[in-house]
């Protein structure tokens, strides 16, 4: 089994009072093909933002490859774009 590049982990993000992402969990290995797909307001967005290092979480953690998109953001930004 390969080991998963991107996990998302119980990612949340609130602005206020407003949830705008709760606890997203999801795992995806080397040669998925993935598509996010959502209603407007949905959170994709937020999400993707989270994903990239750009917007703090809430809660929960993304990882790219084993490292924290957060902790490590200058790390993923250089090796991964």
């Amino acid at each position: 089994m390969n080991e998963p590049v991107i996990v998302l982990d119980k990612l949340s993000k609130n602005f206020g009072d407003v949830q705008a992402v709760r606890e997203i969990s999801l795992t995806i290995t080397p040669g998925t093909i993935f598509g996010f797909l959502g209603a407007n307001g949905a959170g994709k967005t937020t999400t993707m933002r989270m994903l990239c290092g750009l917007t703090h979480p809430t809660g929960g953690k993304a990882t790219i490859s084993g490292h924290d998109v957060w902790q490590e953001r200058q790390l993923v930004r250089a090796k991964f774009g």
